[in-house]
């Protein structure tokens, strides 16, 4: 039956793939056992899920291989059972296709075994000295010895492939014409699906191997070919090390390290010396989508769209000048979790690339994990590998649990999964069943194209305005507007609902938006809209009625100061690695800056200051100086107050060159 349905050469193609996925399954077994420590303690389970991971990657990668023979055998003259020069063909590409294969793995046990890193691109930085890395690797390795089981290695699976060949050649069957198109097509679906890795809106992506926070789990999983395909648009790691120290005496003031030491580039603090609670205070972060200040009724805007988060401004702690270092929700969540702004630079596809994406620099310590004995909860309504940001959450996060697409009895509305109503009911829930404390991070995405309200609203009434009034005060549309005031609607289901649960009253409720957007804001002072603050400037408030008493701050607040901030109202000590600093810390405030950078070809960066912005190219062009209260604050003040451009040109170089060294030398303990 078989015969007759699927022609020699599907069945020499699938029996092919079949072969180079067992042995990438032997490769990687072979890894387990070389590398593999029991005392690590690591659970069965995270192994086996592991392994699991890994055979997907395997067979993508086999897929991925034999692609171009599938399309190959639709042509009787590359078909390697109707002509010599198919067969040539198709036993050459096999070859060659195994032969970098193996090459891959012999360099990735090696490069494992140096670094205790799986390969990446950023192995072509010993390129640079081949004659020194050359020597390095005759010294250190078996290269002949290695050399001869490599040629052995390809002999053996020449006989293999060419045995599996000769097995299928002799009993070769042919389906007639009506069948050929069907088996065409279901074998190419075949190759879709293994491909693809999953039935999801998001196919299998590399940060999937990062589901523990074992280093070796995430090694194990990972596939080094795919691997390193993955890390080539990061493989320039950029960052100067003798700037760095020049510049380390500045930033340590400016943190305000204990015990400055250029040597180690030590930014640790430890904060803290307050007497521990005996009520673990629960903290809430939200995360609210395109949440612009200038949207909001705290700017002044008159459409009132915000009159639920308002009130609880009002009622708890606001900054008002609270600025995140860029546009962007990955970026935000990165700078959130790591305290450290996004500056990755690598393009791809004419799109700058996210930290978030980028595999290198995957491991960052968190003080959320300065949450020891507390539950770690995401919530998320879509899926957690949009952004691959479930990399950056699971491999760093202790003993994190994740919510998302799938997870919930709440239907999907659109793209970006459940609605906002509906994730505040699914975590609400969620947290009034925990029995310990717990760090709950909940984030939006409703705020966003196609704008959806679900029929089940909780009582929701769109709102109709002139579209023209929308633009004016910085809407994309009338629908937009009203997405925004549904996240408001949501806000006050979700606190009405908090506020019955016994949880409440010790916990911590922030309130964030991820990132502005650039849009018009008539109603705010002219640098709002004319020196584009309208693109990093949102809300933050601290909302806890039995631990705060209302206030507003008009201190520059950056989002890398978010962690740190709550460490410091609910933690007696923790441990600062980030490059942020408690805004209610007043030694602090006397000199305080929100760093920003704008992503695109030749990043721009800059420091907001109480009365500054100074601003220029990555590369040093550019230099520019602003008024934040002028009428005109578009007017380069740079040759009027030179000192005070100085002063700021030297800190933020500073602070650049230190967020480029730290987001590969800030790992997780």
């Amino acid at each position: 039956m078989v015969k007759e349905l699927f022609p020699g050469s599907l069945r020499f193609l699938f029996g092919s793939v079949i072969l180079s996925v067992v042995l990438m399954v032997l490769f990687r077994s072979f890894f387990f056992f070389l590398y593999f420590d029991a005392k690590d303690g690591i659970p069965v389970a995270d192994l086996a899920k592991a392994f699991y991971l890994g055979g997907k990657f395997d067979l993508r990668l086999a897929l991925l291989i034999h692609l171009p023979l599938l399309l190959l055998s639709v042509l009787r003259w590359t078909n390697p059972l109707y002509a010599k020069f198919g067969r040539f063909l198709w036993f050459a590409w096999l070859l060659l296709s195994f032969a970098t294969l193996l090459l891959f793995y012999i360099v990735d046990l090696g490069y494992y075994a140096y670094l205790e890193m799986r390969l990446d691109a950023s192995v072509t930085r010993f390129l640079k000295n081949p004659l020194i890395s050359g020597q390095m690797v005759l010294e250190s390795y078996p290269v002949f010895t290695g050399t001869v089981a490599y040629l052995f290695a390809l002999v053996v699976y020449y006989l293999l492939i060419r045995t599996l060949f000769r097995s299928i050649e002799h009993s070769s069957g042919t389906p007639t014409l009506v069948l050929r198109i069907p088996v065409a097509a279901f074998a190419s679906l075949l190759f879709f699906i293994g491909i693809l890795g999953k039935f999801s809106y998001y196919p299998l992506r590399w940060s999937e191997a990062f589901f523990s926070d074992h280093d070796f789990v995430s090694s194990l999983s990972l596939n080094p070919v795919l691997f390193f395909a993955s890390t080539w648009k990061n493989r320039r790691v950029e960052y100067d090390i003798a700037a760095v120290r020049e510049h380390y005496p500045e930033m340590a003031r400016y943190l305000g390290v204990e015990k400055p030491d250029v040597d180690s580039l030590d930014f640790t603090r430890h904060e803290g010396g307050k007497e521990p609670s005996t009520d673990k205070p629960n903290v809430v972060l939200i995360f609210l989508e395109s949440f612009a200040f200038y949207k909001s009724g705290l700017s002044g805007n008159p459409l009132d769209a915000t009159p639920n988060f308002d009130r609880l401004a009002r009622e708890g702690v606001l900054f008002e000048r609270f600025y995140t270092p860029h546009g962007g929700t990955a970026r935000s969540v990165f700078t959130a979790v790591t305290g450290l702004p996004d500056v990755e630079t690598a393009i791809t596809f004419r799109r700058v690339e996210t930290s978030s994406r980028n595999p290198l620099v995957i491991n960052q310590h968190t003080i959320i994990n300065e949450f020891s004995d507390y539950q770690k909860i995401y919530f998320l309504g879509g899926s957690a590998s949009w952004g691959q940001i479930r990399g950056l959450l699971a491999r760093n996060i202790d003993d994190l649990t994740i919510y998302e697409e799938g997870s919930y009895e709440s239907p999907r509305v659109d793209v970006w999964g459940i609605s906002d109503l509906d994730l505040f009911k699914e975590a609400c829930r969620e947290l009034e069943v925990q029995q310990q404390p717990f760090f709950a991070v909940i984030q939006t995405a409703g705020n966003h194209k196609p704008y959806t309200i679900p029929e089940d609203n909780n009582g929701f009434k769109s709102r109709e305005i002139p579209e023209k009034q929308a633009l004016r005060y910085g809407f994309r549309s009338v629908a937009a507007y009203n997405s925004y005031r549904f996240m408001d609607h949501s806000i006050a289901y979700f606190m009405e609902q908090a506020k019955k649960q016994p949880f409440f009253d010790n916990t911590l409720f922030v309130f964030i938006g991820d990132h502005g957007l650039v849009r018009n804001a008539p109603h705010m002072y002219p640098a709002e809209e004319k020196l584009l603050f309208t693109r990093y400037h949102v809300p933050l408030v601290f909302y806890a009625p039995g631990m705060l008493q209302p206030a507003v701050y008009d201190k520059v607040a950056s989002e890398v100061d978010l962690m740190p901030t709550i460490a410091g109202l609910t933690l007696p000590e923790y441990r600062n690695t980030t490059l942020g600093r408690d805004l209610f810390n007043p030694k602090f405030d006397d000199e305080r800056y929100a760093f920003t950078i704008r992503h695109q070809y030749g990043p721009e960066i800059g420091l907001i200051g109480r009365d500054y912005v100074y601003r220029r190219k990555a590369d040093g062009s550019g230099r520019r100086l602003h008024s934040v209260w002028s009428e005109t604050p578009e007017k380069n003040l740079l040759r009027e107050n030179p000192e005070k451009a100085e002063s700021l040109e030297t800190l933020l170089q500073a602070y650049y060159e230190t967020i480029k060294y730290m987001r590969f030398h800030n790992p997780k303990l």
